[in-house]
């Protein structure tokens, strides 16, 4: 749900993570904290089902306490994970041009390597397997329990960053009617569960 974001920082959660699969797994359940510029609402994001055969995931979002709606309001979001096969870093859609993708890409340090060869061919080339770092991008589809008059909007999409080593995830919304590089912050603590858990959540 795309936000003119402010800081935030909320307990969040990830579980049921396989030690053995650097992976986002399925059935995660991860929740952030979101500021508008002038409102503020939380958010629950639920990671549903991952195909890594298909560079697909999919899970929902869920806004609480959103000012312009009765209710909380939840939206089903789909995936595509970056792995060259199946989705290169070139989004190709949803109005982002590739100097779009380049800008939000570069926002993110670990993709700073990679950035020579995806200009020569969107990273085709680029055996992205033992990567310590996830690429992706999350689309919402749909509202799933209110109409499109819910005060949100879901036209934009999210870069999104996983961090295989410590299970942080970096996210920029793009949106070319919003403000740009509204950026999202996960920093993930270990307190012994399986998986990863998040401490802090910063979305600015």
């Amino acid at each position: 749900m795309p936000v003119r974001v402010a800081e935030s920082s909320t307990p969040s959660q990830v579980s049921g993570t396989n030690s053995g699969d650097t992976s986002p797994p399925a059935c995660t359940l991860l929740s952030v904290g979101q500021f508008t510029k002038e409102e503020a609402w939380r958010v629950n994001v639920r990671i549903q089902g991952c195909d890594l055969k298909h560079g697909y995931l999919c899970g929902t979002m869920e806004a609480l306490n959103v000012p312009m709606a009765d209710t909380p309001v939840v939206t089903f979001w789909e995936g595509e994970i970056v792995d060259t096969k199946n989705y290169t870093f070139y989004t190709g859609k949803w109005e982002a041009s590739p100097e779009d993708d380049k800008r939000h890409w570069t926002k993110f340090p670990s993709f700073s390597p990679l950035l020579s060869q995806v200009e020569v061919d969107g990273g085709k080339s680029l055996d992205l397997c033992n990567y310590p770092y996830i690429f992706m991008r999350w689309k919402e589809q749909y509202f799933v329990n209110v109409g499109t008059d819910c005060g949100l909007t879901i036209v934009g999409f999210y870069y999104v960053c996983f961090s295989c080593s410590d299970g942080s995830i970096s996210g920029f919304y793009y949106d070319p009617n919003s403000s740009p590089f509204q950026k999202l912050e996960l920093k993930s603590t270990n307190e012994g569960r399986s998986g990863f858990s998040f401490s802090s959540y910063e979305l600015q």
